[in-house]
């Protein structure tokens, strides 16, 4: 994946200050976060299901 270019300097600067990533490649986390991962977003997917599911059945 390219490196993303910087909106202007500014932005750049923060980048270079915070350390913030330009692309997160999940599958080169542990594994032990790659699962909490999946865990965490399939728990609030099917949250939001359950939640939908019940408001329409009322």
């Amino acid at each position: 994946m390219p490196e993303k270019k910087p909106f202007n300097d500014a932005v750049a600067h923060m980048q270079n200050i915070e350390g913030a990533p330009s692309s997160i490649e999940v599958k080169k986390l542990p594994r032990l976060l790659r699962y909490f991962g999946y865990f965490m977003a399939g728990f609030f997917g099917l949250s939001l299901l359950i939640i939908l599911i019940g408001i329409f059945i009322q």
